[in-house]
Parts: structure tokens; C-alpha cells; sequence
């Protein structure tokens, strides 16, 4: 059977070229999969037990600065009380406290927008005829963002996916017998360049009220580790020209753009310091 196509071309010949990009974008999905249920701005899950009863809760991380963000937990008993207990984030404030109306099992109160960058420590007691309970037992921290453009912050996300992505595809082709090295560094390089070093800022600006919040400034981890990323393309690039053997470069800049990338997003993020507001 003869499993040529019109253009000359075998199937074997595109599942062998198929190949190669399935995996990186396995690896990239697994990874960005994994960075973002890990990262601080993931709602807070998981279960407690109250009056023999399982409260399953979630609690968001994140929210606009441009409005409350809402806190609900489904009791699923009209008679139970809730009390939303705030504070903002490593500050000695005395907690305040909301009353929580209770609507068909669901206590519902929210909390109050903070300024970019601003974050705040919550918990919900929960209150019984003889007992109560806090839920969960440790603070949730939750960070307040500005609304960014969607067509920046769409373009950001789909260039920064995209440099992983072609990061991946370029360690991949280290393993080729003929690589080509220069091309998928190239674009490796670029992708980085545009989606993390021009559009980042930009979309950190819009959020956090500050281009650049990595070193020498700052802790910033999202910021610290695209630039860590871009450096190891910058010198892929002028290796693949100068070295002997530049497959070493390629798949050492590869590597260190995917360990980098498996660090949570945001986290050591951008941080108000309320000490300067008072």
C-alpha cells in the first residue's frame, strides 16, 4: 500500500514531523496546568466539619480594584450564622467584622476593594446554637488588581503560551539528527521578548500600578523569572552562532524556561505597604 500523498510527502513523514510538536505542547499545557492551580491568586479550597456536617468552601484570591469582592459559604442550614472576619494583610489592624446574611443555606457578606496591589487576610466564623468555627483555620490572603485591556492582557497570555510552547519545541529538537537550531531559537527569543519583557510590564502597569517589580527593585518572581528566561534566549542566541556545540545552549536555555515557568504565578507579587497610607 503505497501511503505517499499527492504532494509526495508519506504519512509516516508528518506523524514524524506531528510528533515532535505534540510533545512540547503536552509538556507546555502540563506545566501552565500546574503553574496556575499552584499559584497564590488560585481560589483557596477544601472542607471543614461543623456540627457533624462536611462545608465545602471556596474563596477567591484575586479581585478588581474596581469592586468588592463578594465571600459566600454554603452551610445548607438556614439557621446557621456567619460572621466575615477581615483584615488588611500584615498589618496589627483589629480584625472588622461583617455579618453575614444567610439566604436558602448560603451566608453571604464581601469584602472591601483595596487599592492595586493591596491584599487582605479573611476568614468566616460560623456560628451555631452552642458552637462555632472558623473557615477556614488560616487566613485566606486575597490581592486586589487593576482591570487590564482584554486585547493586551489576550495578546500577553497567548505570546507568553507561545514561547513556552516554542521553548519546549526547541529542547525537543536538540534531539534531532539534523536540528534546526537557529530557527526555533530565533523564535524562542522573539516570543519571549514581545509576550514577557514588553507586553509583561505593560500588563503589570495596568495591575499592579508598576512596570517592573523584579530585581533590581523588587522580589517579583513573575517579573525575576521571565527575566531569567529571556537572558538564557539572549545567550542561546549568540551561541548557536559562536559555539561548537550549541545544542548544549539550546536545550540549557529550554530547561531553564521550563523550570522557571513550573514557579507559581505571582508569587512574592506586587504588595502594598498600607504603613505608607497612614
Amino acid at each position: 500500500m503505497d501511503n505517499t500523498t499527492g504532494t509526495g510527502k508519506s504519512f509516516y513523514h508528518y506523524v514524524k514531523v506531528s510528533i515532535p510538536w505534540i510533545l512540547a505542547l503536552v509538556i507546555t499545557l502540563a506545566s501552565a496546568y500546574y503553574q496556575r492551580i499552584t499559584g497564590p491568586s488560585y481560589p483557596a479550597k477544601g472542607s471543614a466539619v461543623f456540627q457533624g456536617k462536611e462545608i465545602n468552601y471556596k474563596f477567591e484570591r484575586s479581585n478588581s480594584t474596581n469592586e468588592n469582592c463578594p465571600v459566600q459559604l454554603n452551610v445548607a442550614d438556614n439557621n446557621l450564622k456567619g460572621v466575615l472576619l477581615w483584615k488588611r494583610h500584615k498589618t496589627k489592624d483589629e480584625l472588622s467584622r461583617v455579618e453575614m446574611t444567610n439566604e436558602n443555606g448560603t451566608l453571604k457578606a464581601e469584602l472591601p476593594k483595596q487599592p492595586p496591589s493591596g491584599k487582605l487576610d479573611y476568614s468566616v466564623r460560623v456560628i451555631g446554637q452552642n458552637t462555632e468555627t472558623e473557615i477556614p483555620e488560616k487566613p485566606v490572603v486575597i490581592r486586589f488588581k487593576g482591570d487590564v485591556p482584554s486585547v493586551i492582557l489576550i495578546i500577553h497570555i497567548i505570546l507568553i503560551f507561545a514561547a513556552m510552547l516554542l521553548s519546549t519545541r526547541a529542547g525537543i529538537e536538540v534531539f534531532r539528527k539534523e536540528p534546526q537550531l537557529k530557527k526555533f531559537t530565533f523564535w524562542s527569543l522573539a516570543l519571549m521578548l514581545v509576550g514577557g519583557m514588553i507586553l509583561g510590564p505593560i500588563v503589570q502597569k495596568y495591575a499592579f500600578g508598576a512596570y517592573w517589580t523584579g530585581v533590581p527593585f523588587g522580589f517579583d518572581l513573575t517579573d525575576n523569572k521571565t527575566l531569567i528566561a529571556f537572558i538564557a534566549w539572549i545567550t542561546a542566541s549568540i551561541m548557536v552562532f559562536k559555539s561548537k556545540k550549541p545544542a548544549y545552549w539550546v536545550l540549557g536555555a529550554a530547561v531553564v524556561t521550563l523550570a522557571v515557568f513550573l514557579i507559581p504565578h505571582s508569587v512574592l507579587g506586587s504588595e502594598l505597604d498600607y504603613s505608607k497610607m497612614n
